[in-house]
């Protein structure tokens, strides 16, 4: 009997001593699975880092532009906005250039299709522009220029904080000092005419900062409204007849038809100050200027700032133009038989 419990009792030891051994060997490589699973997972991780520097080196950025129509100053900001970022990026950049040809709809299509694209970027240049493409995405960072007002214009919550996706370069010079200069030029002025598009809200807020710099001089005027270019000759002839000078600020529509007014004002020998200088070179008297390109290249800077350096729209300030330059149109200086002080800067002609 006793032999018999002795047999059974080593026969259960052994058993144990096979069913431990069993464990240790499956710990073992379960054990070892584990490591060889953390490895690998380290060196897809490694792998994963690798690629994504591989492809932020080998990245390029497809930039959207939509300019709200073309003339002499949207198309030297473009040009400005352009070099900035080939200055910086080389061949990492691309660019789908679009114009709207002045038309809201058009604006907004073009908005639309970057924003279905999925562009890295989108620079808008010109109010219209700018507001179709702040309305067409909120994620996709968008960078402005030839913009007076940005938060005028609907598209920022402050133009020292944008809180938004937008951010960029104005082309508000000091309306103040444009208005000084008027006077300087037309000491005897009695009435002057304010004449913009009624549809260009960056006009209608430039409009109110003249008549503010007018009311401190006690200037009489009057603001002559224009819906479209198919007004501008009905519009400014009126101004003409009733006024000894016009104040026409940065509008688009004006802009791009500066020509009529020149034809109603130099045989008028009525003297016009302009917002800025291609619009004085296409028929004004004289301007307080800011460089178009020199804001696009601004605005260029910034969008290398939001692609390269992670920086967010909505924390970069609105930037204005650092200089202004008193200029003046010498043929029409002489044709309305002005002479023009020597302090002033003629603008120079085109070849």
């Amino acid at each position: 009997m006793k032999k018999k419990i002795i047999a059974m009792m080593l026969s259960m030891a052994m058993a144990a001593s096979l069913m431990a051994g069993c464990g240790t060997v499956g710990g073992e490589k379960d054990n070892k699975k584990t490591e060889t699973q953390d490895s690998q997972d380290e060196n897809e991780t490694k792998d994963e880092g690798t690629q994504k520097t591989e492809n932020d080196e080998d990245k390029v950025y497809k930039i959207g532009i939509c300019q709200q129509l073309e003339h002499q100053a949207l198309d030297a900001a473009t040009e400005g906005f352009q070099a900035a970022l080939k200055e910086k990026l080389g061949d990492k950049v691309e660019f789908d250039y679009k114009n709207g040809q002045g038309e809201q709809t058009n604006c907004s299509s073009i908005a639309t299709k970057f924003a279905n694209d999925n562009v890295d970027l989108i620079m808008a240049n010109a109010t219209t522009a700018l507001q179709a493409c702040a309305a067409a995405t909120s994620e996709i960072p968008v960078v402005g220029t030839s913009v007076t007002d940005f938060k005028a214009a609907g598209v920022v919550e402050e133009n020292d904080a944008p809180g938004r996706n937008v951010t960029g370069t104005s082309d508000l010079a000091p309306i103040d000092k444009q208005i000084e200069l008027l006077v300087k030029l037309v000491p005897d002025v009695s009435k002057v005419g304010i004449v913009y598009c009624s549809a260009e809200a960056n006009s209608e807020f430039q409009a109110t900062k003249a008549e503010e710099a007018m009311d401190a001089k006690s200037i009489s005027y009057e603001r002559y409204t224009v819906a479209d270019s198919n007004d501008i000759q009905q519009v400014v002839t009126k101004a003409a007849d009733e006024c000894d000078a016009l104040y026409i600020p940065t509008d688009n529509t004006m802009a791009d038809n500066m020509e009529i007014v020149k034809n109603i004002t130099i045989p008028a020998k009525l003297p016009v100050i302009c917002g800025e200088e291609n619009m004085c070179a296409g028929g004004g008297l004289a301007t307080l200027s800011i460089s178009y390109y020199n804001i696009g290249y601004n605005a260029g800077i910034m969008a290398y700032e939001i692609l390269v350096d992670g920086k967010k729209p909505a924390e970069m300030p609105v930037q204005y133009a650092d200089e202004v330059t008193e200029k003046y149109n010498a043929d029409a200086a002489a044709e309305l038989g002005l002479e023009m002080p020597s302090d002033m800067e003629a603008i120079e002609k085109e070849e």
